[in-house]
């Protein structure tokens, strides 16, 4: 049985996610993600839905991106900044992502995204603190789409929540993303 209340929000609302789509929108592509820094690890799903736009198309390049709606479980090894001293998290997180990317979406992209994320609690890791449960996640990275749809990308993600509440020291991740679109 799950213990977790917030474990089991976080399924209900992506099973409602997964259940609300329609042939219009319908998700496009499914990912897996983990993470490193600050002594925590993070493993990451989500799924993603495209923008139909192409903004500043140009030389065979142009801007659009996708929603990307993810459940993370988080897993900070200095809780309190106690070695040893676990601390467990889950985070909800929704993010428009732009992408600069080749027209036909296949071979190189850059992206970037600005985020709300919501976590089961607040975070106390090595030194660096959370306020609040809500957090902004904005994330910078460069990745691969294979001709098979595989797509593959390293992205650099910092938490905090935009100072409206101290202490806000923030947290950064370096992230390896896999993808598949359908």
């Amino acid at each position: 049985m799950i213990k977790n209340k917030n474990v089991v929000k976080a399924l209900v609302l992506a099973a409602g996610f997964w259940g609300m789509q329609s042939a219009t929108h319908a998700v496009d592509s499914a990912s897996l993600e983990i993470g490193s820094g600050n002594k925590t690890q993070l493993a990451r799903v989500g799924l993603q839905w495209k923008w139909d736009s192409k903004w500043w198309q140009s030389n065979g390049t142009h801007i659009g991106g996708h929603w990307d709606l993810t459940l993370s479980q988080w897993r900070a090894d200095r809780f309190h900044n106690i070695p040893g001293n676990s601390q467990n998290l889950i985070d909800i997180g929704f993010t428009p992502v732009f992408r600069l990317q080749n027209d036909n979406l296949k071979g190189w992209y850059l992206e970037g995204g600005i985020g709300a994320h919501y976590l089961s609690k607040v975070y106390d890791n090595n030194d660096r603190q959370f306020s609040t449960k809500f957090q902004f996640g904005d994330h910078l990275g460069v990745g691969y789409v294979f001709l098979n749809n595989l797509d593959v990308g390293l992205k650099i993600q910092h938490f905090s929540n935009g100072s409206f509440k101290q202490p806000n020291d923030g947290t950064n991740f370096a992230v390896l993303r896999a993808s598949y679109a359908f």
